[in-house]
């Protein structure tokens, strides 16, 4: 059985793909009223972070045995 925390990390690795691919469609498809920090292109960041931290997640209890 695996732990919890796997899970958690293969929840947050999915959802930070799709935050990821949305940042880059809003990249290249720009909305026509722009938002204060869309310069910044906050999904980019929170995509990266997402993955990153599901990756470590799963990386860390994929071979974990409860």
């Amino acid at each position: 059985m695996k732990p919890i925390w796997f899970f958690v990390g293969l929840i947050l690795l999915i959802m930070g793909i799709a935050v990821l691919l949305e940042g880059v469609y809003l990249f290249y498809n720009p909305p026509l009223r722009q938002t204060v920090l869309a310069g910044t292109h906050p999904n980019f960041w929170w995509g990266s972070i997402m993955i990153a931290s599901g990756g470590a997640f799963v990386l860390k209890n994929h071979k974990a045995k409860m």
